[in-house]
Protein backbone atom coordinates (compact mmCIF):
# COMPACT_ATOMS: atom_id res chain seq x y z
CA UNK A 1 0.00 0.00 0.00
CA UNK A 2 1.33 3.47 -0.56
CA UNK A 3 2.11 5.90 1.99
CA UNK A 4 -0.66 8.62 3.19
CA UNK A 5 -0.96 10.92 0.81
CA UNK A 6 -0.46 13.72 3.65
CA UNK A 7 2.75 12.11 3.82
CA UNK A 8 3.83 13.00 0.43
CA UNK A 9 6.00 16.07 -0.75
CA UNK A 10 3.10 16.68 -4.40
CA UNK A 11 5.12 19.67 -4.93
CA UNK A 12 7.22 18.26 -8.31
CA UNK A 13 5.04 16.43 -10.17
CA UNK A 14 3.02 18.74 -12.77
CA UNK A 15 -0.18 16.72 -13.33
CA UNK A 16 -1.58 16.63 -17.28
CA UNK A 17 -5.05 18.45 -18.16
CA UNK A 18 -5.30 18.95 -14.07
CA UNK A 19 -5.62 22.13 -12.06
CA UNK A 20 -2.61 21.66 -10.20
CA UNK A 21 -3.35 24.09 -7.11
CA UNK A 22 -6.63 22.81 -7.08
CA UNK A 23 -6.03 19.20 -6.88
CA UNK A 24 -2.91 19.39 -4.17
CA UNK A 25 -5.02 21.30 -2.18
CA UNK A 26 -7.07 18.00 -2.04
CA UNK A 27 -5.68 15.23 -3.53
CA UNK A 28 -8.13 12.15 -5.14
CA UNK A 29 -5.42 9.13 -5.08
CA UNK A 30 -5.61 5.73 -5.99
CA UNK A 31 -2.75 3.06 -4.61
CA UNK A 32 -4.06 -0.08 -5.90
CA UNK A 33 -6.36 -2.01 -8.45
CA UNK A 34 -8.09 -5.10 -9.51
CA UNK A 35 -11.17 -5.83 -11.53
CA UNK A 36 -13.72 -3.18 -11.75
CA UNK A 37 -11.98 -1.55 -9.18
CA UNK A 38 -9.38 0.89 -7.55
CA UNK A 39 -8.76 1.23 -3.62
CA UNK A 40 -7.44 4.64 -2.00
CA UNK A 41 -4.76 4.78 -0.12
CA UNK A 42 -6.61 5.06 3.08
CA UNK A 43 -8.40 1.91 1.71
CA UNK A 44 -11.67 3.42 0.77
CA UNK A 45 -12.50 0.70 -2.83
CA UNK A 46 -13.54 2.79 -5.90
CA UNK A 47 -15.77 1.89 -8.71
CA UNK A 48 -14.38 2.27 -12.08
CA UNK A 49 -16.65 3.77 -14.30
CA UNK A 50 -14.24 4.93 -16.65
CA UNK A 51 -11.85 2.33 -17.44
CA UNK A 52 -8.95 4.38 -15.72
CA UNK A 53 -8.75 6.40 -18.82
CA UNK A 54 -10.56 5.15 -21.53
CA UNK A 55 -8.60 2.36 -21.62
CA UNK A 56 -8.49 -0.88 -19.24
CA UNK A 57 -10.85 -3.04 -21.17
CA UNK A 58 -10.20 -6.19 -19.44
CA UNK A 59 -10.40 -5.00 -15.99
CA UNK A 60 -7.75 -4.13 -13.74
CA UNK A 61 -4.90 -6.28 -13.11
CA UNK A 62 -6.06 -9.18 -15.08
CA UNK A 63 -3.10 -12.16 -14.05
CA UNK A 64 -2.48 -13.12 -17.32
CA UNK A 65 -1.55 -9.97 -19.04
CA UNK A 66 0.44 -9.32 -15.79
CA UNK A 67 2.23 -12.35 -15.67
CA UNK A 68 3.03 -11.94 -19.71
CA UNK A 69 4.67 -8.86 -18.36
CA UNK A 70 6.19 -9.78 -15.65
CA UNK A 71 7.68 -12.78 -17.97
CA UNK A 72 9.17 -10.81 -20.57
CA UNK A 73 10.30 -8.19 -18.13
CA UNK A 74 12.50 -11.28 -16.80
CA UNK A 75 14.36 -12.13 -20.39
CA UNK A 76 14.47 -9.09 -22.39
CA UNK A 77 14.00 -5.70 -21.26
CA UNK A 78 14.69 -3.64 -24.99
CA UNK A 79 14.52 -4.27 -28.48
CA UNK A 80 15.61 -2.03 -31.13
CA UNK A 81 13.28 -1.86 -34.45
CA UNK A 82 15.50 0.19 -36.10
CA UNK A 83 16.90 -2.58 -38.71
CA UNK A 84 16.54 -5.10 -36.00
CA UNK A 85 13.80 -6.47 -34.80
CA UNK A 86 12.28 -8.87 -32.16
CA UNK A 87 9.91 -12.01 -33.26
CA UNK A 88 6.94 -10.91 -30.67
CA UNK A 89 6.52 -8.08 -32.63
CA UNK A 90 5.48 -9.63 -35.69
CA UNK A 91 3.70 -12.15 -33.89
CA UNK A 92 1.68 -9.42 -32.36
CA UNK A 93 1.18 -7.43 -35.81
CA UNK A 94 -0.15 -10.47 -36.94
CA UNK A 95 -2.23 -11.48 -34.17
CA UNK A 96 -4.00 -7.79 -34.27
CA UNK A 97 -4.96 -8.11 -38.35
CA UNK A 98 -6.66 -11.28 -37.60
CA UNK A 99 -9.55 -8.42 -35.97
CA UNK A 100 -9.36 -5.60 -38.19
CA UNK A 101 -11.66 -4.85 -40.70
CA UNK A 102 -10.93 -6.43 -44.42
CA UNK A 103 -7.93 -5.05 -46.34
CA UNK A 104 -6.33 -4.21 -43.02
CA UNK A 105 -3.05 -6.53 -42.85
CA UNK A 106 -0.47 -4.20 -41.68
CA UNK A 107 0.19 -2.23 -38.96
CA UNK A 108 2.60 0.52 -37.60
CA UNK A 109 3.21 0.33 -33.76
CA UNK A 110 3.66 3.41 -31.41
CA UNK A 111 3.29 4.31 -27.85
CA UNK A 112 0.19 6.44 -27.54
CA UNK A 113 -2.75 7.96 -29.34
CA UNK A 114 -1.23 11.22 -29.91
CA UNK A 115 1.96 9.09 -31.32
CA UNK A 116 -0.44 7.68 -33.44
CA UNK A 117 -2.82 10.02 -34.98
CA UNK A 118 0.82 12.11 -35.66
CA UNK A 119 1.95 8.98 -37.25
CA UNK A 120 -0.93 8.68 -39.29
CA UNK A 121 -1.33 12.14 -40.88
CA UNK A 122 2.16 11.65 -41.36
CA UNK A 123 1.67 8.46 -43.43
CA UNK A 124 -1.13 10.35 -45.58
CA UNK A 125 0.61 12.81 -46.32
CA UNK A 126 3.92 10.71 -47.70
CA UNK A 127 1.06 8.27 -49.47
CA UNK A 128 -0.04 10.95 -51.77
CA UNK A 129 3.78 11.83 -52.47
CA UNK A 130 4.49 8.30 -53.08
CA UNK A 131 2.01 8.57 -55.34
CA UNK A 132 3.08 11.78 -57.79
CA UNK A 133 0.04 13.51 -55.99
CA UNK A 134 2.20 15.82 -53.75
CA UNK A 135 0.06 18.76 -53.96
CA UNK A 136 -2.26 16.63 -50.90
CA UNK A 137 -0.98 18.66 -48.18
CA UNK A 138 -4.11 19.54 -46.75
CA UNK A 139 -5.68 17.86 -43.64
CA UNK A 140 -9.31 18.17 -42.58
CA UNK A 141 -10.41 17.50 -38.94
CA UNK A 142 -13.46 18.40 -36.59
CA UNK A 143 -14.12 21.41 -34.21
CA UNK A 144 -14.76 19.32 -30.57
CA UNK A 145 -12.51 16.42 -32.10
CA UNK A 146 -9.47 15.15 -29.76
CA UNK A 147 -6.45 13.54 -31.32
CA UNK A 148 -4.35 13.82 -28.95
CA UNK A 149 -1.54 16.35 -27.93
CA UNK A 150 1.43 16.35 -30.43
CA UNK A 151 1.38 20.27 -32.74
CA UNK A 152 -0.30 17.47 -35.64
CA UNK A 153 -3.23 16.19 -33.32
CA UNK A 154 -4.18 19.29 -31.74
CA UNK A 155 -3.89 21.12 -35.26
CA UNK A 156 -6.10 18.90 -36.76
CA UNK A 157 -8.38 18.59 -33.08
CA UNK A 158 -11.11 21.13 -32.34
CA UNK A 159 -11.40 21.33 -28.99
CA UNK A 160 -10.40 25.39 -27.90
CA UNK A 161 -8.54 24.89 -24.33
CA UNK A 162 -6.23 22.31 -26.37
CA UNK A 163 -5.11 24.45 -29.09
CA UNK A 164 -5.01 27.58 -27.39
CA UNK A 165 -1.89 28.15 -26.00
CA UNK A 166 -0.30 26.67 -28.93
CA UNK A 167 -1.90 28.64 -31.52
CA UNK A 168 0.61 30.69 -33.26
CA UNK A 169 2.44 27.56 -33.97
CA UNK A 170 -0.10 24.91 -35.59
CA UNK A 171 0.85 23.15 -38.46
CA UNK A 172 -0.71 25.01 -41.35
CA UNK A 173 -3.05 24.23 -43.80
CA UNK A 174 -5.73 22.29 -41.57
CA UNK A 175 -9.43 23.53 -41.32
CA UNK A 176 -12.26 21.40 -39.50
CA UNK A 177 -15.84 20.28 -40.35
CA UNK A 178 -18.60 21.09 -37.60
CA UNK A 179 -19.32 19.38 -35.18
CA UNK A 180 -22.31 16.91 -34.53
CA UNK A 181 -23.43 17.82 -30.93
CA UNK A 182 -27.14 19.33 -31.74
CA UNK A 183 -29.51 19.32 -28.25
CA UNK A 184 -31.67 21.29 -29.76
CA UNK A 185 -32.78 18.16 -32.11
CA UNK A 186 -30.87 15.16 -30.28
CA UNK A 187 -31.21 15.11 -26.73
CA UNK A 188 -31.63 12.00 -25.00
CA UNK A 189 -31.08 10.09 -28.18
CA UNK A 190 -30.56 6.36 -27.54
CA UNK A 191 -27.28 5.27 -29.53
CA UNK A 192 -26.89 7.20 -32.99
CA UNK A 193 -28.81 10.66 -32.98
CA UNK A 194 -31.42 10.92 -36.03
CA UNK A 195 -30.72 14.51 -36.99
CA UNK A 196 -27.54 15.43 -38.27
CA UNK A 197 -26.23 13.30 -41.21
CA UNK A 198 -26.00 16.80 -43.82
CA UNK A 199 -23.44 17.73 -41.64
CA UNK A 200 -21.15 15.47 -44.00
CA UNK A 201 -22.41 17.65 -46.68
CA UNK A 202 -20.00 20.62 -45.26
CA UNK A 203 -17.01 18.34 -46.34
CA UNK A 204 -18.16 19.27 -49.65
CA UNK A 205 -17.82 23.06 -49.14
CA UNK A 206 -14.63 22.93 -47.55
CA UNK A 207 -13.03 20.80 -50.55
CA UNK A 208 -14.72 23.49 -52.58
CA UNK A 209 -12.90 26.40 -50.84
CA UNK A 210 -9.65 24.64 -51.15
CA UNK A 211 -9.68 22.54 -53.84
CA UNK A 212 -10.20 18.85 -53.71
CA UNK A 213 -6.96 17.94 -55.55
CA UNK A 214 -5.24 19.60 -51.96
CA UNK A 215 -6.87 17.72 -49.58
CA UNK A 216 -4.69 14.46 -48.58
CA UNK A 217 -6.92 13.08 -45.62
CA UNK A 218 -9.91 13.83 -43.22
CA UNK A 219 -9.60 12.74 -39.46
CA UNK A 220 -12.38 12.25 -37.43
CA UNK A 221 -13.50 9.84 -34.18
CA UNK A 222 -16.38 7.37 -34.87
CA UNK A 223 -17.46 8.26 -31.17
CA UNK A 224 -16.03 11.76 -30.32
CA UNK A 225 -14.99 10.90 -26.61
CA UNK A 226 -13.38 13.64 -24.52
CA UNK A 227 -15.20 16.70 -26.04
CA UNK A 228 -17.94 14.59 -23.57
CA UNK A 229 -19.34 11.41 -25.68
CA UNK A 230 -20.41 12.84 -29.19
CA UNK A 231 -22.16 10.75 -31.29
CA UNK A 232 -22.47 10.63 -35.46
CA UNK A 233 -25.88 10.93 -36.58
CA UNK A 234 -27.04 8.01 -38.59
CA UNK A 235 -25.99 8.12 -41.70
CA UNK A 236 -23.26 10.73 -41.58
CA UNK A 237 -20.26 8.38 -41.72
CA UNK A 238 -21.38 7.21 -44.73
CA UNK A 239 -21.80 10.05 -46.56
CA UNK A 240 -17.80 11.35 -45.20
CA UNK A 241 -16.93 8.12 -46.80
CA UNK A 242 -18.75 8.90 -49.77
CA UNK A 243 -17.08 12.43 -50.47
CA UNK A 244 -13.81 11.33 -49.40
CA UNK A 245 -13.77 8.58 -51.61
CA UNK A 246 -15.20 10.82 -54.73
CA UNK A 247 -12.56 13.46 -54.01
CA UNK A 248 -9.31 10.82 -53.57
CA UNK A 249 -9.22 12.25 -49.63
CA UNK A 250 -7.85 9.28 -47.53
CA UNK A 251 -10.27 8.74 -44.57
CA UNK A 252 -8.85 8.24 -40.93
CA UNK A 253 -10.59 7.03 -37.71
CA UNK A 254 -9.28 8.25 -34.53
CA UNK A 255 -10.13 4.70 -33.12
CA UNK A 256 -8.05 5.57 -30.11
CA UNK A 257 -11.12 5.01 -27.35
CA UNK A 258 -13.71 3.15 -29.64
CA UNK A 259 -11.12 -0.05 -30.74
CA UNK A 260 -10.90 -3.17 -28.45
CA UNK A 261 -14.32 -3.70 -28.17
CA UNK A 262 -16.06 -0.65 -26.23
CA UNK A 263 -18.78 -0.17 -29.26
CA UNK A 264 -18.89 -4.13 -28.84
CA UNK A 265 -16.66 -4.81 -31.92
CA UNK A 266 -12.72 -5.40 -32.23
CA UNK A 267 -12.90 -1.74 -34.03
CA UNK A 268 -15.51 0.55 -34.03
CA UNK A 269 -15.62 1.37 -37.87
CA UNK A 270 -17.00 -2.53 -37.78
CA UNK A 271 -19.54 -1.90 -34.83
CA UNK A 272 -20.96 1.40 -37.09
CA UNK A 273 -20.26 -0.27 -40.18
CA UNK A 274 -18.30 2.13 -42.27
CA UNK A 275 -14.23 1.49 -43.06
CA UNK A 276 -11.92 3.95 -43.33
CA UNK A 277 -8.29 4.05 -45.22
CA UNK A 278 -6.36 4.37 -41.64
CA UNK A 279 -6.97 3.54 -38.23
CA UNK A 280 -5.37 4.98 -35.45
CA UNK A 281 -5.20 3.01 -31.86
CA UNK A 282 -3.52 2.78 -27.84
CA UNK A 283 -5.72 2.36 -24.78
CA UNK A 284 -7.49 -0.56 -25.26
CA UNK A 285 -4.47 -2.47 -27.09
CA UNK A 286 -2.68 -2.77 -23.98
CA UNK A 287 -5.98 -2.71 -21.86
CA UNK A 288 -3.63 0.52 -19.89
CA UNK A 289 -1.02 -1.87 -18.75
CA UNK A 290 2.00 -0.89 -20.88
CA UNK A 291 1.75 2.31 -22.86
CA UNK A 292 1.57 1.56 -26.58
CA UNK A 293 -0.25 2.54 -29.85
CA UNK A 294 -0.68 1.55 -33.27
CA UNK A 295 -1.70 2.69 -36.64
CA UNK A 296 -3.23 0.38 -39.07
CA UNK A 297 -3.28 0.69 -42.76
CA UNK A 298 -5.46 -0.35 -45.41
CA UNK A 299 -3.40 -2.46 -47.72
CA UNK A 300 -3.23 0.13 -50.94
CA UNK A 301 -1.55 2.54 -48.62
CA UNK A 302 1.00 -0.04 -47.28
CA UNK A 303 1.88 -1.50 -51.25
CA UNK A 304 2.15 2.22 -52.31
CA UNK A 305 5.49 2.58 -50.18
CA UNK A 306 6.53 -0.92 -51.62
CA UNK A 307 7.26 0.33 -54.92
CA UNK A 308 10.70 1.40 -55.15
CA UNK A 309 14.48 0.39 -54.77
CA UNK A 310 14.06 -2.57 -52.68
CA UNK A 311 17.13 -1.66 -50.48
CA UNK A 312 15.47 1.86 -49.59
CA UNK A 313 13.73 3.12 -46.32
CA UNK A 314 10.31 3.71 -46.96
CA UNK A 315 9.09 5.43 -44.27
CA UNK A 316 11.34 7.95 -42.64
CA UNK A 317 9.33 8.20 -39.18
CA UNK A 318 9.51 5.84 -36.33
CA UNK A 319 9.92 5.55 -32.40
CA UNK A 320 12.75 4.07 -30.08
CA UNK A 321 10.18 2.41 -28.39
CA UNK A 322 7.77 0.80 -31.18
CA UNK A 323 6.72 -2.15 -30.33
CA UNK A 324 8.82 -2.01 -26.78
CA UNK A 325 8.87 -5.54 -25.78
CA UNK A 326 6.86 -5.50 -22.71
CA UNK A 327 4.04 -3.51 -24.51
CA UNK A 328 4.01 -6.17 -27.00
CA UNK A 329 3.70 -8.89 -24.28
CA UNK A 330 0.91 -6.93 -22.36
CA UNK A 331 -0.58 -6.63 -26.48
CA UNK A 332 -0.31 -10.36 -27.27
CA UNK A 333 -1.74 -11.20 -23.51
CA UNK A 334 -4.56 -8.71 -23.47
CA UNK A 335 -5.88 -9.50 -27.53
CA UNK A 336 -6.01 -13.26 -25.79
CA UNK A 337 -8.08 -12.83 -22.73
CA UNK A 338 -10.38 -10.30 -25.08
CA UNK A 339 -10.71 -13.67 -27.53
CA UNK A 340 -10.99 -16.35 -24.59
CA UNK A 341 -12.94 -14.39 -22.15
CA UNK A 342 -15.43 -13.10 -24.83
CA UNK A 343 -14.76 -9.36 -23.80
CA UNK A 344 -15.93 -7.99 -27.29
CA UNK A 345 -19.34 -9.88 -26.64
CA UNK A 346 -19.84 -8.91 -23.40
CA UNK A 347 -19.65 -5.48 -24.19
CA UNK A 348 -22.40 -5.98 -26.68
CA UNK A 349 -24.44 -7.47 -24.62
CA UNK A 350 -24.05 -4.86 -21.67
CA UNK A 351 -24.61 -1.99 -23.21
CA UNK A 352 -28.29 -2.11 -23.21
CA UNK A 353 -28.39 -2.66 -19.70
CA UNK A 354 -25.74 0.48 -19.41
CA UNK A 355 -28.22 2.43 -21.86
CA UNK A 356 -31.40 2.00 -19.72
CA UNK A 357 -29.37 3.11 -16.33
CA UNK A 358 -28.13 6.02 -17.95
CA UNK A 359 -31.26 6.96 -19.26
CA UNK A 360 -33.49 6.55 -16.08
CA UNK A 361 -31.16 9.87 -15.32
CA UNK A 362 -33.42 11.91 -17.20
CA UNK A 363 -35.30 14.29 -14.79
CA UNK A 364 -32.96 14.67 -12.46
CA UNK A 365 -31.83 17.94 -11.27
CA UNK A 366 -29.86 19.75 -14.19
CA UNK A 367 -29.46 17.10 -16.88
CA UNK A 368 -29.79 18.50 -20.21
CA UNK A 369 -28.46 15.08 -22.12
CA UNK A 370 -28.13 11.43 -21.76
CA UNK A 371 -26.34 9.85 -24.65
CA UNK A 372 -24.99 6.47 -25.26
CA UNK A 373 -23.28 4.17 -28.27
CA UNK A 374 -21.71 0.58 -26.71
CA UNK A 375 -20.22 1.09 -23.62
CA UNK A 376 -19.62 4.90 -23.47
CA UNK A 377 -22.56 7.43 -22.18
CA UNK A 378 -22.57 10.59 -21.25
CA UNK A 379 -25.00 12.62 -18.71
CA UNK A 380 -24.72 16.32 -19.51
CA UNK A 381 -25.92 18.76 -17.05
CA UNK A 382 -26.93 22.19 -17.68
CA UNK A 383 -23.58 24.85 -16.63
CA UNK A 384 -23.59 27.41 -13.70
CA UNK A 385 -23.76 30.88 -15.12
CA UNK A 386 -20.46 32.38 -15.41
CA UNK A 387 -19.23 29.11 -14.23
CA UNK A 388 -18.70 26.50 -17.02
CA UNK A 389 -17.41 23.71 -15.97
CA UNK A 390 -18.08 23.67 -12.29
CA UNK A 391 -20.73 21.66 -11.71
CA UNK A 392 -19.63 18.72 -13.56
CA UNK A 393 -16.19 18.89 -11.71
CA UNK A 394 -18.45 19.27 -8.30
CA UNK A 395 -19.95 16.05 -9.32
CA UNK A 396 -17.05 14.22 -10.72
CA UNK A 397 -15.74 14.87 -7.02
CA UNK A 398 -18.52 14.47 -5.18
CA UNK A 399 -18.50 10.84 -6.62
CA UNK A 400 -14.91 10.08 -6.08
CA UNK A 401 -15.35 10.77 -2.25
CA UNK A 402 -18.40 8.96 -2.56
CA UNK A 403 -16.72 5.17 -3.51
CA UNK A 404 -17.17 5.56 -7.77
CA UNK A 405 -14.74 7.22 -10.56
CA UNK A 406 -16.16 8.56 -13.49
CA UNK A 407 -15.02 11.59 -15.84
CA UNK A 408 -15.65 14.70 -16.38
CA UNK A 409 -15.32 16.59 -19.36
CA UNK A 410 -17.14 20.67 -19.08
CA UNK A 411 -20.37 20.30 -17.60
CA UNK A 412 -20.59 16.36 -19.19
CA UNK A 413 -20.14 13.09 -17.07
CA UNK A 414 -18.85 10.22 -19.34
CA UNK A 415 -18.00 6.56 -18.66
CA UNK A 416 -16.85 4.07 -20.31
CA UNK A 417 -16.27 1.17 -17.67
CA UNK A 418 -14.32 -2.22 -18.33
CA UNK A 419 -15.77 -4.53 -20.91
CA UNK A 420 -16.17 -6.57 -17.99
CA UNK A 421 -18.78 -4.75 -16.22
CA UNK A 422 -22.02 -6.75 -14.63
CA UNK A 423 -25.63 -5.32 -13.95
CA UNK A 424 -24.68 -4.52 -10.27
CA UNK A 425 -21.56 -2.31 -11.27
CA UNK A 426 -23.78 -0.52 -13.85
CA UNK A 427 -26.75 0.01 -10.96
CA UNK A 428 -24.07 1.21 -8.30
CA UNK A 429 -22.43 3.83 -11.05
CA UNK A 430 -25.95 5.30 -11.81
CA UNK A 431 -27.22 5.48 -8.45
CA UNK A 432 -23.97 7.08 -7.50
CA UNK A 433 -24.16 9.48 -10.07
CA UNK A 434 -27.83 10.02 -8.79
CA UNK A 435 -27.34 10.73 -5.37
CA UNK A 436 -24.33 13.80 -6.80
CA UNK A 437 -27.08 15.31 -8.91
CA UNK A 438 -29.75 15.46 -6.25
CA UNK A 439 -27.45 16.71 -3.24
CA UNK A 440 -25.83 19.75 -5.34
Amino acid sequence: MAANPEQIDLESFWLPFTSNRAFKKKPRMVARAQGMYYWTPEGQKILDGVAGLWCCNAGHNHPKIQAAIQKQAAEMDFAPHFNFAHPAAFEAANRLCEDTPEGFNHVFFTNSGSESVDTALKIALAYHRERGDAARTKLIGREKGYHGVGFGGISVGGIIHNRRQFSASLIPGVDHLPHTHDLSRNAFSRGLPEHGAELADELVNIATLHHPSTIAAVIVEPIAGSAGVLMPPVGYLKRLREICDEHGFLLIFDEVITAFGRLGAPFGSQALGVTPDIITTAKGLTSGTVPMGAVFVQDKIYDAFMEGPGDAIELFHGYTYSAHPLAVAACKATQDVYREEGLFQRSAEMAPILEDALHSLKGEPNVIDVRNYGLMGAVELAPIEGKPGARGMDAMVRAFEDGTMVRVTGDTLAFSPPLIIEQTHIEQMVEAVRTVLRAQ
